[in-house]
């Protein structure tokens, strides 16, 4: 006899947790860096177009596909469909796509994790003592991701403690584990989030920052950057790669959190206010970001290392820099956790639905080999290393063979085709499969 299946203590919880999924380090790191390199206000309008238009109609299926079925990705296609049917693949593609992104995600937040400590331990000190000697301190800040992300040690360590921390969290279960870690979390990361925006926004840098916000590249703005930031066809395509990871959509991660709703728990409405406070996430970031990168004289198309290499200078070098470094870099390994709890919890859910394990021993185990999975990815020269023929295999594949390390090749493989596919698949089986009784049943609850 199946055990009954969990469900979330409150609509709160549920919310808190979504949201948590949704809002990770794509919000606060990948975010502010597409905006910067991708024209600025015109990236953020698409995005946000992109999150209305495609993003939430999306989100609100796959919690019905969840809500409805009552079970992980590959039992709900199973039970809303035939047992054989083809639809099952698109909740393969979902349950894999949490195993792989979350064995890089889990690199990236270890990183955020080391960053946090450097912060707390003096690790952004200038030296001040001679123009040469400020130089040569600014440089060696800058270059500190560098060398994190090229010491296999201290990559694998980071990657081991924020797994360790995760699939705790997992194996403790949806209320006493997940909702309850959701209720102290999210609430913290708002809090800080907003106080930093405030901070932020008091300063000398905010008027450029939030010019470059909005897209106002007047000559003030132009004057100060190197080059203007352009929008193309490609920015386009990374707007709504964006909306899809930074919503946590096509990886199955808000179909499982569905599936622990009660059958009359709303959808539609729960659905707005997720999307809407991860788009607020998302924003208050750029509003903190931006400020900061222009009151330190830094310049905000700097890329993927804006926050790991550009913002530790520039707490280097502001008054209070001492206090808001550890604020921001814990915000930042507290949304990596929040959105690292959902992405094992879809590994996991798959192994207690499908299999009948235990959680703990789910937990444990989905979370071991993602942990095993991502040891190539924090290696420093991991195609060299590890996998290189599947490594040069995609890159092949991708049009960069010889280029693509096994971290690059997971990348490309989720961020490009597997959400995508996902998200595509979600939307056509709410709309073809799964009928026009099963819809306004679940919207009229």
């Amino acid at each position: 006899m199946a055990a009954e299946r969990a469900h979330w203590g409150s609509k709160l919880g549920f919310v808190l947790a979504a949201t948590g999924s949704a809002v990770g380090l794509g919000n606060i790191w990948g975010f502010p860096y597409m905006t910067g390199q991708n024209g600025g206000g015109v990236f953020i309008l698409v995005y946000l177009l992109a999150v209305a238009l495609i993003g939430l109609p999306i989100m609100m299926a796959e919690i019905l596909i969840g809500r409805t079925a009552q079970k992980s990705p590959v039992g709900a296609y199973r039970e809303l469909s035939a047992p054989r049917s083809p639809w099952i693949g698109v909740g393969w593609v979902g349950v894999l796509a949490a195993f792989i992104i979350l064995s890089y995600y889990s690199v990236i937040a270890g990183w955020s994790m080391h960053f946090l400590w450097l912060s707390v331990t003096d690790g952004f000190v200038l030296a001040n003592e001679t123009e040469q000697a400020a130089r040569e301190s600014r440089e060696a800040i800058a270059g500190l991701h560098g060398e994190v992300a090229g010491n296999p040690e201290v990559s694998t360590l980071w990657h081991i403690v924020f797994m360790v921390i995760v699939v705790g969290i997992v194996a403790a279960g949806i209320k006493g584990g997940i909702e309850l870690c959701t209720k102290v979390l999210m609430p913290a990361l708002f809090g800080l989030m907003i106080i930093l925006a405030i901070w932020a926004l008091t300063t000398d840098g905010a008027g450029l920052g939030v010019k470059f916000i909005l897209g106002i590249h007047d000559a003030e703005l132009l004057e100060y950057l190197d080059e203007r930031p352009a929008f193309t066809a490609n920015s386009a395509l990374a707007a709504v790669g964006q909306a899809f990871f930074s919503l946590s959509l096509g990886m199955g991660a808000l179909i499982t959190y569905g599936s622990y709703l009660r059958r009359n728990d709303d959808i539609v409405g729960t659905s707005v206010v997720i999307t809407v406070l991860d788009v607020s996430v998302a924003l208050i970031a750029a509003f903190v970001i931006f400020p900061i990168v222009f009151l330190a004289g830094l310049q905000p198309t700097d890329g993927p290392g804006l926050v790991f290499s550009t913002l530790p200078v520039a707490f280097a070098e502001m008054p209070g820099g001492m206090v808001l470094a550890p604020l921001f870099f814990f915000l930042l390994s507290v949304a990596a956790i929040t959105s690292g709890i959902s992405l094992l919890e879809v590994a996991t859910s798959y192994f207690i639905d499908e299999r009948g394990w235990t959680r703990i021993k789910a937990a444990l185990f989905a979370g071991g080999v993602i942990l095993l999975l991502g040891i190539p990815s924090a290696v420093s020269a991991s195609s060299t290393l590890f996998g290189t023929g599947f490594a040069n295999f995609l890159g092949s594949i991708f049009g960069e063979a010889g280029e693509m390390s096994w971290f690059d090749a997971f990348v490309y493989l989720t961020y490009n085709l597997m959400l995508p596919i996902g998200g595509l698949g979600i939307a056509l089986f709410a709309a073809w499969r799964l009928g026009d009784a099963a819809r306004r049943e679940a919207f009229t609850t």
